[in-house]
C-alpha cells in the first residue's frame, strides 16, 4: 500500500533555481489569454509570478496555494494582489469566476476528482478553466531510480511514496467530461528541461520537489542515496554537459458547459 506525504516546499530554492516552473507556465498564461476586468483564480499560485502577470492584463485575479511558505513570499514580492493559502480540494468562494488557471500544480493533487469539483463549482457557466501539469510518464526515470535505491537500502515504506498524480491526456479529460466539462484543446507533449546546477541537477531537483521520499531518514543516510539516484540516470538525463528533467506535460482547455 502506498503512502501519501507532503512535500516541504522551500519557496526561496524554488524561486533561485527552480524558476523555470513558472517561466514555462508563460506560454499557458497566452492560453488563458485574461481580459481587462475579468475574474480569475490562480490555482497552485506558487510565489505568484504568474498571478502577476495575469493581473497586468488588467483581470482581477486571486491566487491560491497550500504552501503558507509560497503564499508568504508571493505576497511579500507583489504587494497589491490577494493570495490566500487554500487547498485544491477544499477551497470555496461565494462569488463565481470567469477562468480557472493552474500551472504545475494539480499533478500534486491525488483527490484529482474532488479538485475537479472544486473547480467546476469555482466557475460561473461557459467559465473556462485552463491548466498545464505533469502527464503520463512524467520524469519517469527520476521516480523509478529512487524508488529502486531506496529499496536497495532498505527505506521501504519511503520507495512506496506516492507524491504524484501523472495522467494520460485520456484520463484526465474523461474526468473533467464526467464532471460536466467541454474539453475544447487538449495536448500531451514532451518538453526535456535542463536543471540549473550542471554538477548536482537531479540531486538538486529531488531536495526540492521529491523530499518527501526522504521522511524519517538520517540526514547522514540521505546524501549517498541522492548519489546513487543521480548516476543511476545519468544515461537518460545528462547530455550537452548539462541535467535534465524528461518532462512530459498535460495543456488542456475546458469550458464548463
Amino acid at each position: 500500500m502506498t503512502t501519501t506525504l507532503d512535500t516541504k516546499w522551500n519557496a526561496g530554492l524554488y524561486d533561485d533555481k527552480h524558476n523555470f516552473v513558472f517561466k514555462f507556465g508563460e506560454d499557458v498564461v497566452q492560453l488563458l489569454a485574461p481580459q481587462q476586468g475579468e475574474r480569475i483564480l490562480d490555482l497552485g499560485c506558487g510565489t505568484g509570478y504568474l498571478t502577476n502577470l495575469i493581473a497586468q492584463a488588467g483581470a482581477r485575479v486571486i491566487g491560491i496555494d497550500h504552501s503558507a511558505s509560497m503564499i508568504g513570499r508571493a505576497a511579500a514580492a507583489y504587494p497589491d494582489l490577494d493570495f490566500r493559502v487554500l487547498s485544491a480540494t477544499s477551497f470555496h468562494f461565494d462569488t463565481p469566476f470567469d477562468a480557472v488557471f493552474s500551472n504545475a500544480t494539480l499533478h500534486w493533487v491525488l483527490d484529482k476528482e474532488q479538485a475537479i469539483d472544486n473547480i467546476y463549482k469555482a466557475l460561473r457557466p461557459g467559465g473556462r478553466f485552463i491548466l498545464e501539469m505533469g502527464g503520463k510518464g512524467n520524469v519517469e526515470e527520476i521516480v523509478v531510480a529512487t524508488r529502486k535505491v531506496l529499496t536497495r537500502h532498505g527505506y521501504y515504506s519511503n520507495a512506496a511514496t506516492q507524491l504524484w498524480y501523472f495522467p494520460s491526456l485520456g484520463e484526465y479529460s474523461t474526468l473533467l467530461e464526467k464532471r460536466g466539462f467541454r474539453v475544447r484543446f487538449a495536448s500531451h507533449f514532451d518538453r526535456p528541461t535542463q536543471l540549473q546546477d550542471t554538477d548536482n541537477g537531479i540531486k538538486d531537483w529531488i531536495k526540492m520537489f521529491g523530499n518527501a521520499f526522504f521522511k524519517d531518514i538520517p540526514d547522514s543516510a540521505i546524501e549517498p542515496v541522492l548519489d546513487e539516484i543521480q548516476e543511476a540516470v545519468r544515461p537518460t538525463n545528462f547530455r550537452n554537459h548539462n541535467w535534465y528533467g524528461n518532462y512530459k506535460r498535460l495543456r488542456i482547455e475546458a469550458i464548463k458547459q
